[in-house]
């Protein structure tokens, strides 16, 4: 018995400086996170307009991100899409969604740089509806990509540009799929 303490005391005294070095990374990938967003269908002329707040979540497995460049986290987001009514005018709809995102950042974790992908999952509050396009539920998958930059003394303020699409998946038909271009200012805490 005094042989497994020994052993599980050597395990954990060996993983100790790696989890200790993940706060120490020179941007703070690892710690929780505020942002804004904005941006614009690339489709219908860019009629439709989305605005989001959210908040990023990291995993407690980003300690691997100095042997990798690789963090993980969850981003909880409510958005705001402003888009051409059917009947004259326009329609708001609002949007609760969460993304599991992966992120990679260059140069063995030490760049500013950084890209990231993630996928999940949204509800809104009406069906979308366009005079060209039209969603036939109100859950929709959602995808990101997004390229961008750390500023500040410890990387805590990020400007990104992202690629986002929501569909259904073809749970249910028409299944038309939306996709829009963002930009993001983040600020980690």
């Amino acid at each position: 018995m005094k042989n497994i303490f020994v052993s599980a005391h050597i395990v954990i005294g060996a993983g100790l400086p790696l989890m200790c070095s993940a706060q120490a990374l020179p941007f703070g990938d690892v710690t929780p996170a505020l942002y804004v967003e904005g941006g614009r269908a690339l489709y219908d002329g860019g009629n439709t307009d989305a605005w989001a707040v959210g908040a990023i979540v990291p995993w407690s497995s980003s300690y691997l991100a100095p042997i990798t460049g690789l963090t993980f986290s969850w981003d909880f987001f409510a958005s705001h899409w402003r888009a051409p009514s059917s009947k004259n005018g326009h329609r708001n709809y609002a949007q609760l969604g969460a993304i599991a995102t992966v992120r990679y950042r260059f140069d063995g974790g030490n760049s500013r740089w950084f890209a990231e992908a993630g996928l999940g999952g949204t509800v809104m509050n009406h069906i979308y509806r366009t005079p060209d396009r039209e969603f036939s539920t109100t859950f929709q998958f959602t995808e990101a990509l997004g390229l961008g930059r750390s500023f500040g003394a410890r990387g805590e303020h990020e400007l990104s540009v992202r690629l986002q699409h929501f569909s259904n998946g073809s749970i249910k038909k028409p299944n038309p799929g939306a996709n829009f271009a963002r930009l993001r200012y983040l600020y980690r805490f």
